[in-house]
């Protein structure tokens, strides 16, 4: 069968889908990969009105308090000194099910925070996982689509999920995080947050360290099992809305605990794997857990509609002293989030009273939908200008670096970084018990005995070779439970 080009909107063939065009194999993706703009651009364009990812949500206001000093990392106002406190909005999410799914499906969790802070609002858009599928955003609109439905059926497909998965090895982790009882966690309250990315943190010395966010629940972790989220699903659809707005009405308070983990530069030139890959975790013995602060949740939005549903969280939304890192999928989210908000919400989406920050605002963007022009009335919409009294501040100046690499290409995000399996095969022997293994294969064999059609075997053996390769008794188990007889080359390729 004849192929058919791969090409753009306007029927120009192209070769690089999978890679972003960065400077240097570990630099910063470049705003000139048309290709990427484009892909990114038109995926969070696709439906209306309800977000792409995370439509089903649920979301509180609350307080987050420093509890320990970091301003030796950071010289963000609000970790300026112990007792600092802030407003904040949390929005916790399913990822791939629509807006009236159910809170209980087998899936990754949204875990969104939005800090109100007098240097402006800053946002730490995680998940419930300290990894991801995939480490380019290039990749990203094809992933997602694989989670959604069937565009013939409008079915969910185990087959294209796991022929995706099959044919992306790097996904291995997160597929086995999925797969355990922590892809049905017991509500959002007892589940623990993660920033997920590597982020970065400048001192008042102008000294940069890489940093992860790790939020762990006060109220203990707890998950359903597989039978016991599917028959949440069909008994109370909605859960963890009604578990997390009970719990407040209450005043059962649910908290979380800040920490951070610390990265030098020097240390990250040295370390196992890319630092900036986030399908990998730091193990904490080698960067241990810092504690920073905790987050109380304590006040249930008046209006869903207005609150929840109008929140928009974007990575870019940084403040003074906290920045981003050459993350590849962290720097496709960069320009992703805000530009579906503004597809989503509007372009004055950000002066919602949700998204609005209480301090000052001062700029010159005018006009678009919905504007609200309380803030700058007749003022100058240009700079500069003779007549209004905004100045920069240049203690505000970004953080000023040299690059590894003049070289700019879409560099294989694979070269030098294969690894996909060392760190699912500690997951499942070291941090997984006896039960959690048990729970993880019979997840794993439930959702792939839904693999159908001419291509089954093809995708269920490469999917084989993965769990294999990751460890041999999580090989083994899964493949006898699917009637597959072990031949030389799986065992070839675990080695």
């Amino acid at each position: 069968m004849d192929s058919k080009k791969l090409t753009l909107s306007n029927g120009a063939p192209y070769f690089e889908h999978q890679d972003s065009q960065t400077v240097g194999p570990r630099g910063p993706v470049l705003l000139q990969d048309f290709i990427l703009q484009e892909n990114l651009a038109h995926f969070v364009r696709e439906r209306i009105p309800e977000r792409i990812v995370h439509a089903k949500g649920s979301g509180a206001y609350g307080t987050f308090t420093v509890t320990h000093n970091i301003s030796q990392y950071t010289k963000a106002k609000l970790f300026s000194k112990v007792g600092n406190s802030c407003r904040m909005f949390a929005r916790f999410s399913t990822v791939g099910g629509e807006k009236g799914s159910a809170d209980t499906a087998r899936d990754p969790r949204g875990f969104a925070l939005k800090f109100y802070t007098e240097d402006g609002n800053w946002d730490l858009v995680g998940n419930n996982t300290p990894v991801f599928f995939i480490k380019d955003a290039k990749k990203f609109p094809d992933f997602i689509h694989t989670q959604k439905r069937v565009p013939k059926t409008n079915l969910k497909s185990a087959t294209m999920m796991w022929d995706f998965w099959s044919l992306n090895p790097e996904s291995l982790h997160q597929v086995l995080i999925l797969m355990s009882d922590r892809g049905t966690p017991h509500g959002y309250r007892h589940m623990h947050g993660f920033g997920s990315h590597t982020f970065s943190m400048i001192n008042d010395q102008n000294e940069r360290v890489w940093v992860k966010f790790h939020f762990k629940t006060k109220q203990g972790v707890k998950n359903f099992t597989d039978e016991e989220a599917v028959k949440m699903a069909g008994e109370n659809p909605d859960f963890a809305q009604e578990d997390l707005c009970n719990a407040i009405e209450n005043g059962d308070f649910p908290k979380w605990t800040l920490y951070i983990q610390v990265m030098t530069e020097e240390q990250a030139k040295d370390f196992r794997w890319n630092p900036f890959d986030v399908t990998k975790v730091w193990f904490h013995d080698d960067f241990p857990l810092i504690e920073v602060g905790e987050m109380e949740l304590n006040e249930v939005p008046v209006n869903y509609f207005a609150h929840v549903e109008q929140s928009t969280f974007s990575p870019s939304n940084l403040i003074n002293g906290i920045s981003f890192s050459p993350d590849k999928m962290l720097q496709g989210r960069l320009f992703s989030y805000p530009d579906a908000h503004r597809y989503r919400v509007g372009v004055n989406s950000h002066q919602l009273e949700v998204n609005r920050c209480p301090f000052e605002v001062n700029n010159y963007q005018r006009d678009g939908y919905m504007a609200d022009s309380s803030q700058y009335q007749d003022k100058p919409n240009y700079h500069p200008n003779s007549f209004d009294d905004i100045k920069a501040d240049s203690s505000y100046k970004n953080f000023e670096y040299e690059l590894d690499s003049a070289h700019v290409a879409s560099y294989n995000r694979n070269d030098n970084d294969s690894d996909h399996y060392t760190q699912p095969g500690l997951l499942y022997s070291k941090a997984m018990n006896a039960e959690d293994r048990d729970h993880l294969i019979k997840n794993i064999i439930g959702s792939m005995k839904g693999i159908s059609g001419p291509k089954k075997d093809e995708i269920i053996n490469r999917q084989l070779c993965h769990f294999f390769r990751a460890n041999i008794e999580l090989g083994m188990k899964v493949a006898s439970q699917l009637n597959v007889n072990i031949d030389a080359n799986m065992m070839n390729h675990s080695k």
